[in-house]
C-alpha cells in the first residue's frame, strides 16, 4: 500500500546529487512530492530532504540505492509518524480585505501569522503549519481574493533523540 515517506540524505555534493536522484525517480517511475536542500548541524554538509508517496518496499530500495552513491554519508526513511514536520507559506490578499473584512481576523486567527509587507493594493503575510492546516488556510483565503501565494517544501526533523551528528562522532 502507497503512504508519503520522507528520505534524508546527507552529503557534501548538492550539485551531482540533484542529478542522480532524479535519474533513481525517473527509472523508478516515482512522482517526487517535494524536494528541500538545506545546509545541516554538520559544517560543510547539506540535507536533503525528499517527500515521495510510494510502497515501503520502493522506498526502502530507493533509500539503500541512495545511500551506494559515493557522495551521500547516509540515507534513512520515515513515515510520517516518525516525523515531526512543517511548512511554511506566503500569501498575497488585497490591502482592503484586512481592513473592510472582519472574518477575516477570525480565518488567520489559529495561525501564527507574520504581516512582511502592507501596501495600498496588497498585504503579504506568513504563515506556518502542518500540510493540512497550510491547505485549509488557503481554501479559505480564496473566498476573501486571495492573489498569489507560494508553499515552502516540507522541513522535518526525527522524532527520535537519534541524529546523523551522533552517528559521525
Amino acid at each position: 500500500m502507497k503512504e508519503e515517506y520522507t528520505l534524508t540524505a546527507y552529503t557534501e555534493d548538492q550539485l551531482g546529487l540533484i542529478n542522480k536522484i532524479a535519474i533513481m525517480l525517473l527509472r523508478k517511475k516515482i512522482s517526487l512530492k517535494s524536494l528541500n536542500i538545506s545546509l545541516c548541524e554538520i559544517e560543510n554538509m547539506y540535507r536533503f530532504t525528499i517527500v515521495v508517496y510510494e510502497t515501503f518496499e520502493t522506498v526502502k530500495n530507493l533509500t539503500l540505492q541512495i545511500e551506494k552513491i559515493i557522495d551521500v554519508f547516509k540515507c534513512y526513511c520515515h513515515n510520517a509518524q516518525e516525523i515531526m514536520s512543517t511548512q511554511t507559506v506566503l500569501y498575497k490578499v488585497p490591502t482592503n480585505i484586512l481592513m473592510n473584512e472582519e472574518s477575516f481576523d477570525a480565518v488567520i486567527q489559529p495561525f501564527n501569522i507574520k504581516y512582511t509587507a502592507i501596501e495600498k493594493e496588497y498585504t503579504v503575510f506568513e504563515a506556518s503549519g502542518k500540510e493540512k492546516e497550510i491547505d485549509n488556510l488557503t481554501q479559505a483565503l480564496h473566498k476573501f481574493g486571495l492573489v498569489e501565494f507560494v508553499k515552502s517544501a516540507p522541513i522535518s526533523l526525527f522524532k527520535s533523540g537519534n541524529s546523523f551528528a551522533k552517528e559521525l562522532a
